[in-house]
This record gives structure tokens, C-alpha cells and sequence, in this order.
């Protein structure tokens, strides 16, 4: 995948090109300082599929480039590069695969790259089927630690926010018919029944013109007095995620790196920061599976004696949920493994403090009964 990155700032190149050079599947042919440079090129070289963009430069800015690329028809995936959060909605407007906050780091990159290589590959593969011939192109749909809808044509770009959570909602309960009585209880919860039932008519309204440019106007159905969303080949990452690692089964030495790749496709809780109330259920449980995997996965990766791999899963999981005594067991093994008796007496100490300070409690009998025992075979095998 051809590769550019477009940044006013010569400290950026270096450090982009130094992280992206970790992907062989990217090649970076092109890093200019300001936008015009970045779009002559761009003409002349078509095939680039990838831009990463400063949003912020003299000159021009990389919203504007961003808009003027969409406009041409650009197949170049804009990823916006910049320290100004503000810009966040406004940047999500416009059809771009991903935003990404200075100073980045390698983890959230990679989650980028995973997308933009899965994007390609979505459409390497509707072109070899013919699908790229039809009217609508196949669909991803984003949900974990983020929410978008995309085909070859652009971007969903919401009307308003209702109409989003709405296509949200029907999409949990994708092919089902979901009644107007429990949409507006759900959605709508607080509001005067009227004025509930009026609101519910302009979100169906403003969801189907949001779906229309990317040909999607027709999947939000109506009948019975409620509503379904009817979605052929839609690409939905959470679904995949499931679906893969069902197909896994038990995590074994000889499965682990299509494991690891299983386990990348988990870029966030469901719906990234938008937390809908009435998906607390399905955000909760799917959480929980992708914690019990990663546990899995880290047992196996121990097993195995590939100790940094396990650590960095280890790590992002104990980040999301400190308080997650199993992974806590995983990492105070993984200290004994390599017999950083340090590191593992500060992993648990920093454990019991924690329950101590938040909850009042000790940790378990198990887990003193642990600590014990790694204690013990570090010193015994320094004797």
C-alpha cells in the first residue's frame, strides 16, 4: 500500500517514517510540508492509497485538502494527524478513515493501519468478485472504539446524532423488526410522548438521507409500526470479530499468531466513546469475551516462552481494567518467567494498594497463595 504523509513540522516526518517503516505492507513514497505539494502529487500518482494529513499548516489546511480530495473523486483514504482534538467532529464529517491525536503512539497506529489494509482488502475483493460493477459496494461498518458506516463510495456523514444512534440501535438487532413503542422508550426515554413520536419521524427521516449518497437509503425498512435494518454482505467488525473467534476454538501453539491477529481486529469497546445506555448489555459482554481471550491468548504466549508478546496484551488489558485479577496472576507470572523478581513484587503490591484504595479489600487467597509461591522459586533458584 502506497503511502504518503503530509505534515508542516520536520520532527513529524521522522517520527512517522520511523513508525510506519515497522509495516512492510506500506511503502512511503512521498512526505511533503504543505498541502498544494501534496496534492500535485496525488494527481500524478493516483495509485497512492493512504495520506496521512496534519490538520493544522500555513498554507492549507487539511480539512480543506481533505474536502478538495473527496470532491474529485480521490481514492486516497485520508488518516488526520494532528494535536487539536478539537477539530474531531468536524474532521469526521468528511469521508476519513481515521483520526489520530499527537503524540501517537505505535499501539494506535497499528489499529490504523489494520483498518486501512482491511478497507483494501474489502475492496481488492469486491473487484474480483464484480461487485465493484454494481450500483452499492460492499459495506463496513466500524463499532469498536469508534462508529462509522463506509462503501467505495465515501463516508456516512450523520445528519444529527439521534440518527446515528439510531442506525446503532437497528444494527444490534440487524434483519429484526423493532416497534416504534420500544424505539422511543429506548432512544427517546424522558421526553413527552408527543413530542417523542414527532422526534422519532425526523431521525427515521434523517437517517435514511444520512444512508442515501452511499446508497443505503432502502436498508432502513418500515412495517408493523416499527422499523428493521436489512443489510446484504455488510462487513461489521464486531461480527467479525466473533465469527473468528468461534472459527479459533482452544488457543494452541500452532494457532497463536492467527490468534494475535484475531485479537487486533478489538480496536475498543463497542461504540467507542459514544457508550449508547441501552448498549451497556452487548458493549459489557463483549468485553468480557475479548478479556477472557486475551487471557487465553497470554497463557499461550507464556507457554510458549514468547514473553514480550504476552506482556504487550497483558498490558493493554490491564490499562482497560486494572482491577482484572486473572490478567494481574498472567503479569506476575510473566515477571517469574524472566526472573524479574522486582517487577513482581511491585505488580502486587500495586495490586493490593489499588483494592485496598477503591474497594476496601484484599486481594484474593489465590492470588497471596501465587505471589508466595513465584517468591519462592526466584529465590530458590538464585540459591
Amino acid at each position: 500500500m502506497k503511502v504518503i504523509l503530509v505534515d508542516d513540522e520536520p520532527v513529524m516526518h521522522l517520527i512517522m517514517r520511523k513508525m510506519l517503516a515497522k509495516y512492510a505492507e506500506l511503502q512511503l513514497t512521498g512526505t511533503f510540508a504543505d498541502t498544494h505539494a501534496a496534492a500535485a502529487f496525488l494527481s500524478d500518482n493516483p495509485d497512492t492509497e493512504l495520506a496521512f494529513v496534519d490538520i493544522s499548516m500555513p498554507g492549507g489546511s487539511g480539512l480543506a485538502f481533505a474536502a478538495k480530495l473527496e470532491e474529485t473523486g480521490c481514492k486516497a483514504q485520508i488518516v488526520f494527524v494532528t494535536s487539536h482534538k478539537d477539530y474531531a467532529v468536524e474532521a469526521f464529517d468528511l469521508s476519513v478513515l481515521d483520526y489520530l491525536v499527537k503524540p501517537v503512539t505505535q499501539e494506535r497506529l497499528e489499529r490504523t493501519v489494520h483498518r486501512a489494509l482491511e478497507s483494501r482488502k474489502n475492496t481488492q475483493s469486491q473487484d474480483r468478485s464484480g461487485a465493484a460493477n454494481q450500483a452499492v459496494s460492499r459495506v463496513s461498518i466500524a463499532t469498536l472504539g469508534d462508529f462509522f458506516v463506509r462503501n467505495e463510495t465515501g463516508r456516512v456523514k450523520w445528519i444529527s446524532s439521534k440518527s446515528a444512534e439510531l442506525f446503532a440501535y437497528l444494527l444490534l438487532s440487524r434483519g429484526k423488526w423493532i416497534s416504534r413503542s420500544r424505539l422511543i422508550m429506548d432512544i427517546f426515554a424522558g421526553m413527552a410522548s408527543a413530542n417523542a413520536e414527532k422526534y422519532l419521524n425526523t431521525t427515521v427521516y434523517q437517517l435514511r438521507k444520512s444512508l442515501e449518497p452511499i446508497g443505503l437509503r432502502e436498508a432502513i425498512r418500515s412495517e408493523n409500526d416499527g422499523y428493521a435494518l436489512e443489510l446484504n454482505d455488510a462487513v461489521i467488525d464486531y461480527v467479525e470479530f466473533e465469527r473468528l473467534f468461534e472459527k479459533l476454538g482452544s488457543i494452541r501453539a500452532d494457532n497463536v499468531e492467527e490468534a494475535l491477529a484475531v485479537e487486533r481486529l478489538y480496536t475498543g469497546d463497542l461504540f467507542g466513546s459514544k457508550a449508547y445506555v441501552w448498549a451497556i448489555y452487548e458493549t459489557d459482554r463483549l468485553a468480557e469475551r475479548y478479556a477472557r481471550f486475551v487471557r487465553q491468548l497470554a497463557e499461550t504466549l507464556l507457554a510458549v516462552a514468547n514473553t514480550t508478546a504476552a506482556s504487550k496484551l497483558l498490558l493493554k488489558q490491564y490499562a482497560r481494567n486494572p482491577m482484572d485479577e486473572p490478567v494481574v496472576a498472567l503479569l506476575m507470572r510473566k515477571h517469574a518467567q524472566i526472573g524479574d523478581k522486582k517487577a513482581l513484587t511491585a505488580q502486587y503490591t500495586d495490586y493490593v494498594k489499588l483494592l485496598k484504595r477503591e474497594l476496601g479489600i484484599r486481594p484474593s487467597k489465590d492470588l497471596l497463595l501465587l505471589y508466595d509461591s513465584l517468591i519462592s522459586g526466584l529465590s530458590e533458584s538464585v540459591i
